[in-house]
């Protein structure tokens, strides 16, 4: 099943505030989310627009593979 990508789609990525390390990045639809309210009390949602969350996940991706190839 491929995921859907349109004007209703928000972009995130989630941080544990204890560590402040990034556990997860991800998009999904407006009406999936949880209207705002983090569930989660030791993780925050930080939204991205589409470009953001595009150049993070590329340099990410960029970063690992140079890792893997050193």
């Amino acid at each position: 099943m491929s995921r859907i990508e349109d004007e209703d789609t928000r972009y995130f990525i989630e941080i544990d505030l204890d560590s402040l390390a990034v556990i997860r990045v991800g998009f999904e639809q407006k009406k999936n989310l949880d209207k705002g309210q983090q569930k989660q009390a030791g993780i925050h949602r930080l939204f991205l627009t589409k470009g953001q969350y595009n150049k993070f996940v590329r340099r990410c991706e960029s970063e690992l593979q140079s890792v893997l190839d050193s």
